[in-house]
């Protein structure tokens, strides 16, 4: 039997965060650069904050707690040291590699060059995207799809999906399949992995994140 509120409630926030999720885009493109830089730099980590706003609003309603949704008190060191070694992994086989093959359009690019931007990219992507991200597709997106189908691999396919369209407004179809892709790879680590956290992917993606821009800077010079 379907949870019908379950639905209504994973619709509604989802509709929220692809509103919220437009609303910054059109921002970021027509204001963010008329702000000063360090109004700029708050900005961009607040304003990643607010995709979550609805779905934090369900989760208050429905009483979901944060240790609902994958956060865990325990082993909290271990759940750390996974989500650094995770994310040195990935950056070895997703960035690392593809330069030294010559795959360097399909990596990024930087403009970066002095140490406290590298430094605030590392702060942005933890505390702002990753933190924001992984609360909606692999915390509250994941429990209300459980409720609705009691499938872990159901929710797996399905949270990853909608993380790949969740980059619609950033990226070209091939980089939608890709953070696809790299979603579902986020949600087997949790699963299949002892002591891997929210909080583990949370510092996973955005350490991941932040060394593409380091391993751009210097690798690519």
């Amino acid at each position: 039997m379907v949870d019908r509120q379950a639905v209504l409630r994973l619709t509604a926030a989802m509709c929220g965060v692809f509103i919220v999720l437009f609303g910054i885009t059109l921002f970021n493109t027509h204001v963010l650069a008329s702000l000063s830089l360090p109004l700029r730099m708050i900005t961009m980590i607040v304003s990643q904050w607010l995709l979550f706003l609805v779905p934090g609003l369900m989760m208050k309603r429905s009483r979901i707690s944060m240790f609902d949704i994958g956060f865990d008190k325990s082993h909290v060191a271990r759940q750390v040291l996974l989500g650094i070694l995770a994310a040195c992994i990935m950056s070895a086989l997703l960035t690392v590699v593809p330069i030294l093959f010559g795959f360097r359009d399909a990596v990024g690019s930087t403009q970066y060059s002095e140490a406290w931007q590298f430094a605030y990219e590392f702060v942005y992507t933890i505390f702002g995207v990753a933190l924001a991200e992984e609360l909606i597709f692999r915390g509250y997106l994941f429990h209300e799809l459980l409720a609705i189908r009691p499938s872990r691999w159901f929710a797996m396919v399905c949270s990853s999906l909608l993380f790949g369209l969740f980059h619609i407004f950033s990226g070209n179809i091939l980089q939608i399949v890709i953070t696809a892709f790299i979603g579902f790879a986020y949600c087997l680590m949790c699963e299949k992995i002892k002591n891997f956290t929210l909080l583990s992917l949370i510092l996973a993606h955005g350490i991941y994140d932040a060394l593409i821009t380091v391993w751009v800077a210097f690798l690519l010079r």
